[in-house]
């Protein structure tokens, strides 16, 4: 099955509900959006693409990205992504591990290829837009016919191709089948409650093929998404109130802007119903900031992986004071109960070292009791299976008699509720002569302190350092009493800095690297 069939059925019985509304308030309906990929499907073919070609979209958040992206997966051919903030290295080392014969990109990100060779080499390139030199204008399939025809398609079908670099720094390519994309859009829908006729504000590209193929209206936020932590929150803000929005997913550090807008403003977000975030770290405090700016709204922290998506959500309603007690003395975040369609487990942190194959007895003693801290390892019909070429499966990968098992390189643990907890990245695990100690717990726990904003932990010259910034520089805590409330971290010194290195994609989660070398300095 073609995923791009569940589009086309809901375009013949909903030809009229709203699909997508982006920039300038434009509205498509379901009926105009498989129109549109039907005709630009038939250009694809006609340029000369083919089914299993790999065509490279460059194309903010936008119904024109979304229908390129399901005419590709219509023609039977590959979509790529790749970050063009990544630099010229990165994305021509990406071409070279999966060589596009398509290239479609906003005319801003055409400059690219006065870089990039391998951007240069690509034979078949569109324009976005305003036309670009030795391009086509993606426009032209506006003058093609929808012949209606959907490219026959297994589980196995190869459909998105996008890069991540782990640990090792270097891209490697994850590729989503056909049947991948319906297994997590399934999982997407079940657990979180995804509702035909819903209006969604949507931040994270996954959210949006979820809403299309459940038909529920994506609102795109008006917001530079590149750098979610620093989006003008008023455009945001403004949508939610005038498209009446039931629901808003989006990072935690998208969302401190959101509730910083509204708490400034006394604006209240009354229409919400639902709010979703994840992606990083998402503390207690921004959960109670949050319900109170959308006093109607239930609000579920997700986790999840680019492997697996998701793993498990919560609701702040299932969490209790004792479950926050337990964050202010370190024990980590509450993420909730794994989704029914997975199975995670925790097992003995070997982080870095390769586990291969593991016949069942050998897992079992691997895995982990309850409270007993570990690497997180999930298996189902939602995680990916491996990386392009098999790069980056030594890492990450390994089986278990017949099942496939992904390492998320998160450490934590089940209570005795069998809920997961997170303890942060199990390579930023500090190890010294007090013993191991994760860093999100000591994060978390200074975090609950109202002078301070972010927080990491990381071993420097042989001490225990928690790096902290200050949410106003004014106001500074007494480091005497935050020393001795994170006893059980045996932390030597407090560091202020003005702002602490995060991760591009969400700008929620600790670049552990670049912080240690900030503090060379």
């Amino acid at each position: 099955m073609n995923i791009t069939e569940i589009l086309q059925r809901q375009a013949e019985q909903f030809p009229h509900e709203i699909a997508i509304i982006d920039r300038d308030d434009r509205r498509t309906t379901f009926g105009e959006f498989d129109q549109a990929i039907g005709k630009m499907t038939t250009m694809l073919r006609s340029s000369g693409l083919e089914a299993g070609d790999t065509v490279l979209v460059f194309q903010p958040m936008s119904a024109e990205l979304y229908i390129a992206l399901a005419a590709i997966l219509r023609g039977g051919m590959k979509a790529m992504f790749v970050d063009p903030s990544a630099g010229r290295h990165y994305i021509d080392r990406c071409c070279e591990l999966l060589p596009p014969r398509g290239l479609i990109a906003s005319s801003k990100a055409h400059l690219l290829r006065l870089v990039s060779p391998s951007l240069r080499r690509i034979p078949i390139k569109w324009s976005v837009g305003r036309r670009v030199p030795f391009t086509r204008s993606i426009e032209q399939f506006t003058d093609c016919d929808n012949d209606g025809i959907v490219h026959s398609c297994s589980p196995d079908t190869p459909a998105l191709a996008s890069f991540t670099s782990g640990s090792t720094g270097q891209p490697k390519a994850t590729i989503r089948t056909h049947g991948f994309l319906l297994a997590q859009h399934r999982a997407v829908e079940e657990n979180l409650s995804l509702v035909p006729g819903e209006i969604e504000l949507v931040t994270m590209p996954i959210f949006v093929l979820a809403n299309l193929a459940s038909r529920v209206t994506s609102v795109i936020a008006d917001a530079d998404l590149r750098r979610v932590g620093e989006i003008n929150p008023e455009p945001v803000v403004r949508q939610v109130r005038d498209h009446g929005v039931d629901r808003f997913a989006a990072s935690p550090a998208c969302f401190e802007r959101i509730v910083d807008c509204c708490e400034q403003t006394g604006t209240q977000l009354s229409s919400l119903q639902k709010i979703f975030t994840g992606g990083g770290p998402v503390p207690p405090r921004l959960l109670d900031r949050l319900q109170a700016v959308a006093p109607q709204a239930e609000i579920t922290v997700v986790y999840g992986s680019t492997e697996a998506e998701p793993i498990s959500t919560i609701t702040i309603g299932e969490m209790d004071t004792q479950d926050i007690a337990a964050v202010s003395s370190g024990r980590g975040l509450l993420v909730g109960s794994p989704v029914p369609s997975l199975d995670v487990r925790i097992i003995r942190d070997r982080w870095g070292k390769t586990l291969g194959g593991l016949s069942g007895d050998e897992f079992t003693k691997l895995c982990r009791q309850p409270t007993e801290p570990g690497e997180i390892v999930v298996s189902g019909t939602h995680v990916l299976d491996g990386y392009l070429n098999g790069q980056g499966a030594d890492e990450n990968k390994f089986c278990v008699d017949q099942t496939r098992w992904h390492r998320t390189g998160d450490a934590g643990y089940f209570d005795d509720r069998g809920r997961l907890w997170l303890l942060g990245r199990c390579a930023a695990r500090v190890d010294d002569g007090h013993g191991a100690l994760y860093p999100m717990g000591v994060e978390q726990a200074a975090m609950r302190n109202p002078c301070i904003g972010k927080a990491a932990m990381v071993s420097h010259r042989g001490q225990r350092v928690l790096v902290v910034t200050l949410r106003d520089p004014k106001t500074q805590p007494d480091f005497t009493t935050l020393l001795k409330s994170l006893s059980f971290a045996n932390v030597d010194s407090i560091r202020i800095v003005k702002r602490l290195p995060l991760d591009r994609r969400h700008q929620s989660k600790i670049d552990y690297s670049s912080l240690r070398e900030l503090l060379e300095q």
